[in-house]
């Protein structure tokens, strides 16, 4: 039997470390520089988190969001890289909206600008293919940045009136006589404001965050997890109505020191759970609704 000899080429030296490779020098230098202009504009979003109960939830949002790239990364890393020049546009234009986000004073452009960098950093090192691949996180990181005051305040008092309006239709089948004005109801106790911390809006933000995030975990069809997100409104909505029935009650026959105080705090997070029971239940209903193929089968 006759053996086939093959030459093997052998490396002339020893390896490079990571470290002392060109790329990694420049991508270290990029991070250090996106670092240097980003700082203050994270800390001052992070205290936001802390300190506004409105969006408490941004923690969540970048977390959850490396949690999809850790779980794809072996996708990702089947993806060819294809650098793409398309990019460059988007990181020029990043940096504008930065520095008039930062010269006007307007925190919301400062903040969205580092969602252009990034989408622009990803386009023209690694592709469009692999911008595809991560689109669902990108997009995603947009609900940990806090909405401008003005569309904030757009949004508040139509659900103040939408909830004062629930309230006052239900709590008469309560044998409680009701007269709203705007987004006061007045009792025979005493009047009932239903203030921008009772609007909902804080349900509202946290619990669409949490039904994205339970729609990607427990769901692999994207209509579904289309009519899950479309429900969180209707859902926070209705839920921040009763909330404003049970203190109504609690206001007319019992306390109204106590139905504004402990109750109304403790209610909060009793309405919030309900509404995640309702998200599954609805979830439920939708499976029943459109079954999926592994369940027909």
């Amino acid at each position: 039997m006759t053996v086939l000899a093959q030459p093997v080429s052998i490396p002339n030296g020893p390896l490079t470390p990571v470290w002392k490779k060109p790329i990694a020098w420049r991508t270290a230098l990029l991070l250090v520089l996106i670092v240097w202009l980003y700082a203050p504009i994270l800390l001052r979003l992070s205290f936001q988190w802390r300190s506004d109960p409105n969006f408490s939830h941004g923690f969540f949002v970048p977390l959850f969001s490396l949690f999809v790239v850790w779980q794809d990364r072996r996708r990702l890393a089947a993806i060819r890289r294809t650098p793409s020049n398309w990019g460059l546009p988007l990181i020029l234009i990043s940096l504008c909206t930065l520095v008039l986000g930062v010269l006007g004073a307007e925190l919301f452009l400062s903040r969205f600008s580092l969602l252009l960098l990034t989408t622009g950093l990803v386009i023209f090192f690694l592709g469009w293919e692999f911008f595809r691949a991560l689109l669902f996180p990108l997009v995603f990181l947009i609900l940990m940045i806090p909405i401008p005051n003005i569309l904030f305040n757009q949004i508040t008092f139509p659900l103040q009136i939408l909830a004062s309006k629930l309230a006052a239709w239900f709590l008469p089948l309560l044998g409680v006589p009701v007269l709203r004005e705007g987004n006061i109801i007045n009792l025979p106790a005493m009047p009932l404001e239903v203030a921008d911390a009772c609007s909902g809006i804080r349900s509202l933000m946290t619990l669409t965050t949490l039904t994205i995030m339970y729609g990607y975990l427990l769901e692999k069809r994207v209509l579904v997890r289309v009519l899950l997100a479309i429900a969180a409104l209707p859902i926070a909505v209705i839920a921040n109505g009763f909330r404003i029935v049970g203190t109504g009650l609690l206001v007319q026959y019992w306390d109204p020191d106590k139905a504004q105080g402990f109750f109304h705090e403790f209610s909060g997070w009793l309405i919030f759970v309900v509404s995640l029971f309702l998200l599954f239940f609805l979830h439920r209903l939708l499976m029943a609704v459109f079954p999926s193929r592994e369940a027909s089968a």
